[in-house]
Parts: structure tokens; sequence; C-alpha cells
């Protein structure tokens, strides 16, 4: 499994390799030793969010992981009727969400912010331990990313998106 650990220590996503080869079962498929170093708290800019988490519950942790003008995103305002709507406020963009769930949560984020350079992309690798584990990439390492076997984010086609241009 050394491929997988040495591809995630170039792309600066391992927090401690010691730890992680331990982690890595021999003969695990990738991207299920994925979702275990995620969960582990091995993986940097992971997440692990609990099936309880509300998506209003999630957005601080999830922007301030994203990093850079996603810090400054704000929910004015949650409304749970009929459906869970976050009213938002970034920058000079104020918008109504419906968010149903965390992966909606995560794919307007994305959109809101996919052309801020300096704010991590969010995958959705998957669910694992009974938690959904997330993953805040540099999104000038999504093209290279997601050409590996071991990556395989849920939200992989929305990712494609927000790779930048050259």
């Amino acid at each position: 499994m050394a491929s997988l650990l040495d591809a995630l220590d170039r792309e600066r996503l391992l927090k401690d390799s010691a730890a992680a080869s331990g982690l890595v079962p021999k003969g695990e498929p990738p991207h299920v030793s994925l979702l275990r170093l995620c969960e582990a708290g091995l993986l940097v800019g992971g997440l692990t969010v609990g099936y309880g988490v509300r998506p209003d519950e999630l957005v601080g942790p999830l922007t301030a992981a994203m990093g850079g003008a996603a810090r400054r995103f704000k929910v004015v305002d949650v409304r749970e009727r009929p459906a869970l709507e976050l009213h938002v406020a970034a920058g000079d963009v104020t918008e109504r969400w419906e968010v149903e769930d965390v992966s909606a949560l995560v794919h307007n984020l994305n959109d809101l912010y996919r052309d801020a350079a300096d704010v991590r992309a969010v995958a959705v690798l998957g669910e694992w331990e009974d938690s959904l584990q997330l993953l805040c990439v540099e999104r000038r390492a999504l093209g290279r990313l997601l050409r590996q076997p071991f990556f395989a984010p849920l939200n992989a086609r929305g990712l494609q998106d927000l790779i930048p241009s050259r």
C-alpha cells in the first residue's frame, strides 16, 4: 500500500506517515484505506461528519477547513420548514439555500467558491464507520488526485469543474 501513502505524502495530505502505515491493511482496496485514514484524522483537510450532524451545524468547521475567502462565509438565518433553508452571506452575495443534507451543502459551497483560488475544494469521499468522510484539497491538486485510482469521491463530476485552467 506504499503507493497510496506515497501519493498522499507527495500531495501533502498525510499528517503522520508512520501512524498511517499501521492503519492500511495489506490487500485492502486503496479507496477504502483512504476512508479509514480520513476517519482516523490522518489526512490534512479531512473531516469526519456523523450522520446526525445537520448542514447548518457543519458550516463553521467546513468553511474553516476550506480556508481563504470561505472563512468569511456567514449563515444569517436558518429556517426548518418545509425544508432546511440557510440564508447565507459571502461578500456581496446573499442567497437562500435549501440543503437537505451535507452533500447538498458541499455542492453549494464548492459552487459558490468555484472561482476562488484560495479556497480548497471539498471532496465527498464516502461513508465509513457510520460517518461521512470529507476531504478539503487545494484546487491545484485536484487534477492529479482525480487521476489517482484511490481517489474516487462521490462528487467527482462536480470536482472536475473546479480544476483550475492553466
